[in-house]
């Protein structure tokens, strides 16, 4: 096992590094934030963004902060179809939907015995959950109740995780509805916000994107390194 961590961690980098190279060299002269915004604005309308927020209020990890930002930048540009009040509605859908799949399927018919053991196995820690996580968003529930499941779409970690206690309570189906729609919703007005004022900053960050690309790169290795180092850790701490 360690072996194949080692290999895909080393084949990750070798990989970033060599995508580094062939951007110098791209014919087109292309910046990482051009080829990234041009596969955006090729594949995002409004259903891929209401899938990504059903997955994101789901128990997979797909954070909002990328999908709905991105979304609203390419909104805001004159020659694109998308409306930027429409993305955060179908947003707001999405998350809400997700939210819903966390309240039954998990919260109410799973129930919490089973979904703390699906937390802590292999499969949990994939999707990055962990019996500690899904404790602190039933402590947040319990403590703050049904308001919790509007105030938690800002806290994260909580954010896509408190439908789930909501369901454990058996909370009245149509409260945590609304309280999620408004909460959600406003959380994705402020990432749309976001993506709009980035929009205004766009020559700057074209100006600066290698120097970005750089940047992500190096973060995403230590984001890879961190989390084998980790794995190593716990491995080591369960076999004492």
């Amino acid at each position: 096992m360690k072996k194949k961590l080692i290999f895909i961690l080393f084949f990750i980098v070798s990989t970033i590094f060599v995508n580094a190279q062939n951007f110098e060299q791209n014919v087109e002269n292309k910046t990482f934030i051009q080829k990234i915004e041009h596969w955006y604005e090729n594949n995002t309308n409004y259903s891929t963004i209401t899938i990504l927020m059903v997955a994101e209020s789901s128990i997979f990890p797909v954070p909002s902060e990328l999908v709905i930002p991105p979304a609203a930048y390419i909104a805001s540009k004159d020659e694109n179809n998308l409306n930027i009040f429409l993305v955060i509605l179908f947003g707001t859908i999405g998350a809400l939907i997700g939210a819903t799949l966390n309240y039954f399927v998990l919260g109410k018919w799973i129930g919490r015995p089973l979904l703390y053991k699906f937390a802590d196995s292999k499969v949990g820690h994939i999707l990055l959950l962990s019996s500690e996580k899904l404790q602190k968003s039933e402590n947040y529930f319990n403590k703050n109740g049904k308001i919790s499941t509007f105030i938690g779409r800002f806290i994260p970690v909580v954010r896509h995780l408190i439908s789930i206690p909501a369901g454990f309570a058996k909370m009245n189906y149509p409260t945590f509805a609304l309280y999620t729609f408004i909460g959600a919703g406003l959380w994705n007005c402020c990432l749309a916000l976001l993506g709009y004022l980035a929009h205004g900053q766009a020559d700057l960050i074209e100006k600066y994107s290698h120097e970005f690309s750089i940047t992500m790169g190096v973060l995403l290795i230590l984001v890879i390194i961190y989390f084998v180092l980790k794995y190593f850790i716990r491995k080591g701490k369960n076999k004492a």
